[in-house]
């Protein structure tokens, strides 16, 4: 239950004011200015409670977008509203800034009355939206317009209009997987995961239902219990491994019923890009990169860094944006490198050596030596070593997660399954990728 709705911009001007509930006043405005925006000390935690009123804010660039309430509400939910908040407004007028705000004001009034009644959040589905709110406002419906619109808000499939046609039916589905990781110097695990999201892009005429199945089938856990009720979680019937996810999400459009039962996702896409779920898995890991570090210190002024890096995927396959960041000590006053692949340079600013490499096959190896100078210095307190963290892209999911079919049904058109161009790209990316050394 939200009180109130503020907009400021970097200086505490308020840009966008709506005030739902009587128990907010405009001091409310002031306050969160004062003690948030202007506070003499950055402001670390999203959530500030001044006079018994809660204030939950996000930032997006130069934007501050605070919700208020004197209610004990749901903070995660909050949350959650304000990040659709930001992403309804990028899909009406892209960026979210000082200017674009201002020129689209009215907009965004009309949008705060349909998203939130009294406080409640109501529909915040973009697409949903754009059916009845454009950006010179309210469209002007015919009778018919209204029903569908009427039928589209309250109906069983909200999130698709009927009467989409397309010339061509094509069907794009991108697997997106982090990984991150923290390892020892001796090349031991200390904690992995992998944060995978699958994004869809549909272009499909009609109301189609699509099908598909992840490596066989899927084996949630569940505190030591399979979904399907057997520990059955390395190999499915065929032969092939399976992905052991620990928890997933699912778009509103999926039929949680035929998961539970067929271990199938089936739904019915929304039209465009949408997020068809999201999953966490910390078991079977595939780790592209290792990093092997090895550090001397030479006396009080001297230091030898050595950093092998190797590869740890398919030959055929090409690892991108290789970035390793090999922190330095503060009194470093020159550093001397050379390295048999990419570029390496020293930067101060970071306290950092900085190794880009544009591109590495698969099991491959390459090495960067350092030689660091140290200023001496009065303190005895001994370097703490931070981590080497790494940045990459591969083109492979690092969990193990394959698409085995993808069906498309639509009984009320003339086209099959095979008149549907279908598109599957996988991309493994670093989250937090660290060494210890």
């Amino acid at each position: 239950m939200i009180g109130g709705l503020f907009v400021y911009n970097h200086k505490g001007e308020v840009l966008i004011s709506r005030v739902y509930r009587d128990d907010i006043g405009r001091n409310a405005v002031d306050a969160f200015r004062v003690n948030v925006i202007h506070a003499r000390q950055q402001v670390r935690s999203p959530v500030t409670n001044i006079a018994r009123t809660s204030f939950f804010h996000i930032k997006r660039a130069n934007i501050w977008l605070a919700a208020v309430t004197k209610q004990n509400v749901n903070a995660a939910m909050v949350f959650e509203f304000l990040l659709k908040i930001i992403e309804v407004m990028q899909s009406y007028f892209g960026k979210i800034s000082e200017e674009n705000i201002k020129n689209n004001f009215v907009l965004i009034y009309e949008l705060l009355d349909e998203i939130l009644d009294f406080g409640y959040p109501q529909n915040t589905d973009s697409g949903t939206l754009k059916t009845f709110i454009t950006q010179q406002g309210i469209k002007s419906a015919t009778k018919e317009e209204q029903m569908q619109i009427t039928s589209q808000v309250t109906g069983q499939i909200g999130w698709r209009r009927e009467g989409i046609k397309y010339r061509r039916n094509e069907l794009f589905l991108d697997v997106l997987e982090y990984v991150n990781l923290l390892m020892s110097p001796q090349g031991q695990v200390l904690s992995a995961h992998v944060a995978g999201r699958v994004v869809m892009k549909s272009y499909l005429s009609g109301m189609p239902e699509c099908k598909f199945g992840i490596n066989d089938k899927i084996v949630m856990e569940s505190r030591g219990r399979g979904l399907s009720g057997n520990s059955e979680a390395d190999t499915s019937r065929s032969g092939k491994p399976v992905v052991v996810i620990d928890d997933c999400q699912f778009h509103q459009c999926v039929k949680l019923s035929k998961f539970e039962t067929e271990h199938s996702i089936s739904f019915i896409p929304p039209d465009g890009e949408f997020e068809l779920m999201r999953y966490r898995t910390t078991k079977d890991i595939s780790l592209p990169f290792r990093v092997i570090p090895l550090v001397r210190e030479v006396g009080r002024t001297k230091m030898e860094v050595k950093v092998v890096l190797k590869s740890n995927f398919k030959p055929s396959l090409l690892g991108q944006k290789i970035e390793v960041k090999i922190p330095t000590p503060l009194n470093t006053s020159g550093v001397q490198l050379i390295c048999l692949k990419g570029k390496a340079k020293y930067k101060a600013s970071e306290n950092a050596i900085v190794w880009k490499i544009k591109r590495m096959a698969g099991m491959k190896e390459t090495q960067l030596s350092a030689e660091i100078e140290l200023l001496e210095t009065d303190t005895k307190k001994k370097w703490t070593r931070p981590p080497i963290s790494m940045n990459f892209e591969v083109p492979f999911a690092p969990s193990g997660f394959k698409v085995r079919y993808l069906k498309v049904f639509e009984p009320k058109l003339n086209y099959s399954d095979h008149d549907v161009v279908k598109w599957v790209r996988y991309i493994g990316r670093s989250g937090l990728y660290e060494t210890r050394c």
